[in-house]
């Protein structure tokens, strides 16, 4: 067997999408045509091919990420499969490889995905961005604790007249965020107005202080959704951004007087949200707790070099056993501030050394210095962890709300 690592061309896109319609068991639609394969380019895939046989899929998108308020360049790696009888054989590994040095070459310095398996991406250098939290809840239960529902008037619009004023306030929400990504058309299309007939129309309702637009939802909701005999709707949040304390209230006040609805689900939930400090019965959210998405560090150099930083200091970072990307590897002067950072590679002995793993879950803020160094993760004196925390300290809870 001689396999051939490549991207697909055009007329080899239908096995791509035959590989994720029997790879996820039809999760993003049977059959050649399913999401995430009509999402994709060709030049965006890094394939196994065993003849014309595609063995092993694997697309990167080129996306833009906030990290901490700055910009950066994101491969969001997707529809990786393997066909059984091709498994076990390193055939991803092999195309990880590759592709993280393509991802450098691009200036992609970062990359991401939602995992399948946690125990596949982890052995590649990956770490849990985030949580993903989901609240299940009735109306009858949104209340809070201080009687104060926001006060913002709410105006439904339909999605079309809607957005403008949804992107507007997005792109204000995540502007000081660590992990949201810059949603191109499409992303909006395919995630939060997405149509889907289970789920029931799309509406979205956005919350005015006056004439200015503060926050937004976006949502679904069917009948008969919920076993209740007085409110069987269901109510699924697509998207909940809020600029201030009284927008959230508001939007939530607005959600509570659906008097039909007993049953609001909101899937994917930031690990900073506020609900369970301003609801009157926070236990009534339900809340579970899972994998958010993954983060991996494609380019240590550029990668610390365009991260903001909440935080100054400099340290000397040795980044130990990447063994896909070895360019990683050595030890690095970081030097940073809230008005940008400097990297550059030293021979001077380290004052911190840290796994590429352990390096994803600091540049993120998922996980302090002090918490990897008690898990023997990183290795650094009292001082320089505090130094750590001080410059990779996050704004905002890292997340991403969406799937890709």
């Amino acid at each position: 067997m001689t396999i051939e690592i490549r991207p697909a061309r055009a007329d080899e896109m239908e096995q791509f999408g035959l590989m994720g319609s029997y790879s996820y068991a039809g999760s993003f639609g049977d059959g050649p045509d399913n999401v995430v394969a009509a999402s994709n380019r060709p030049e965006w895939t890094l394939c196994a091919f065993d003849g014309p046989v595609m063995a092993t899929a694997y697309a990167a998108f080129p996306f833009t990420v906030r990290a901490n308020g700055n910009a950066m360049a994101f491969a969001g790696v997707t529809g990786v499969g393997t066909h059984p009888e091709y498994r076990r054989q390193g055939l991803l590994r092999k195309i990880t490889t590759q592709s993280l040095a393509n991802m450098r070459d691009a200036g992609q310095t970062i990359a991401g995905l939602w995992a399948s398996q946690a125990a596949i991406y982890q052995r590649y250098g990956y770490a849990m961005l985030g949580v993903g939290r989901t609240y299940t809840i009735d109306t009858v239960d949104i209340g809070f604790f201080d009687g104060d529902d926001g006060g913002l008037a709410i105006k439904r619009l339909n999605p079309g007249e809607a957005m403008e004023t949804v992107k507007s306030l997005y792109r204000e929400f995540i502007a000081e965020r660590m992990g949201y990504l810059h949603r191109s058309q499409q992303l909006w299309t395919n995630n939060a107005f997405a149509n889907d007939e289970n789920d029931g129309p799309v509406y979205t309702a956005v919350a005015y202080d006056g004439d200015t637009p503060r926050g937004y939802v976006v949502y679904t909701f069917r009948a008969n959704r919920h076993d209740h005999p007085a409110r069987s709707q269901g109510l699924h949040i697509r998207d909940l951004v809020w600029l201030d304390g009284a927008a959230y209230r508001s939007l939530w006040s607005f959600i509570a007087r659906h008097d039909l609805v007993g049953k609001v689900v909101w899937a994917n939930v930031p690990a900073d949200d506020p609900a369970a400090e301003f609801f009157i019965e926070p236990r009534m959210l339900n809340t579970k707790e899972g994998e958010g998405s993954w983060l991996r560090v494609v380019d240590v150099e550029s990668a610390l070099t365009q991260r903001g930083y909440c935080g100054s200091g400099e340290v000397d970072l040795a980044v130990v056993d990447d063994s896909l990307a070895d360019w990683n590897n050595g030890t690095w002067r970081l030097t940073a501030s809230a008005e940008g950072a400097a990297v550059e590679r030293t021979n001077a002995t380290p004052t911190a050394t840290i796994g590429i793993k352990a390096l994803a879950s600091l540049f993120s803020g998922s996980c302090s210095a002090r918490a990897l160094a008690s898990w023997n993760l990183l290795e650094a004196d009292a001082a320089v962890l505090q130094t750590l925390d001080a410059m990779f300290a996050t704004k905002y809870a890292p997340h991403c709300a969406d799937h890709y």
